[in-house]
């Protein structure tokens, strides 16, 4: 894969990386912690420079999540109510009332989110599904996006050109990286399924 990933970057520069991050936003079959710090590390080697990489790396982030933000506000209130109506979702404790709920929690202590999540690995790609399902303000999702993927794109690809050759080192750091953010999501859930149900008993 880092052939192919060099020789696209090479071939296509800027367009490519703005191609690669968009497709990793959308639907991350390419981790971007590969492709911005090859990236990096490209800046010593190319043609192409850091500052470069880094504006055509955000411009694809902010693509990717906007694709995903737009799909996720057709998801309406009335959609979500009648999801949650279901005898499905009933049984498993849900309620219509939830949709409203969930929604007013994110516009209070949610937004924020959006910034922060743009910065870790797996919810980077995925925090735009639930900004766009709490219909935030194209203005709010757009500069916080925009901030957030910049921050994240500014870090892997500074940390490429730094490390040069051994830009992959990186990349293995933020894998075992993404592999404890899944394990503790992992264990909140249990935890919350687990008081769930007892909650579920007493009642």
């Amino acid at each position: 894969m880092t052939i192919w990933l060099t020789e696209l970057i090479e071939q296509f520069g800027y367009l490519a990386i703005i191609f690669l991050i968009t497709l990793e936003n959308i639907f991350p079959p390419i981790p971007s912690e590969a492709v911005l710090t090859l990236g990096g590390f490209l800046t010593t080697r190319t043609s192409l420079t850091l500052v470069g990489t880094i504006v055509s790396s955000t411009l694809g982030s902010v693509i990717g999540a906007i694709v995903l933000f737009s799909i996720s506000r057709k998801l309406t209130i009335y959609r979500l109510e009648k999801l949650l109506n279901t005898k499905l979702f009933k049984l498993l404790g849900f309620k219509k009332e939830d949709a409203q709920k969930s929604i007013n929690w994110f516009n209070k202590y949610g937004v924020g989110a959006i910034f922060y999540g743009r910065c870790i690995p797996v919810i980077r790609s995925l925090i735009s599904i639930p900004a766009g399902i709490a219909h935030t303000s194209w203005k709010k999702f757009l500069v916080l996006t925009t901030l957030g993927s910049f921050l994240w794109n500014l870090i892997l690809i500074g940390l490429g050109a730094y490390m040069g050759q051994k830009w992959h080192i990186v990349v293995k750091i933020f894998d075992d990286y993404t592999l404890i953010i899944i394990i503790i999501a992992i264990i909140i859930l249990a935890y919350f399924c687990y008081k769930w149900y007892h909650t579920r008993l007493r009642r």
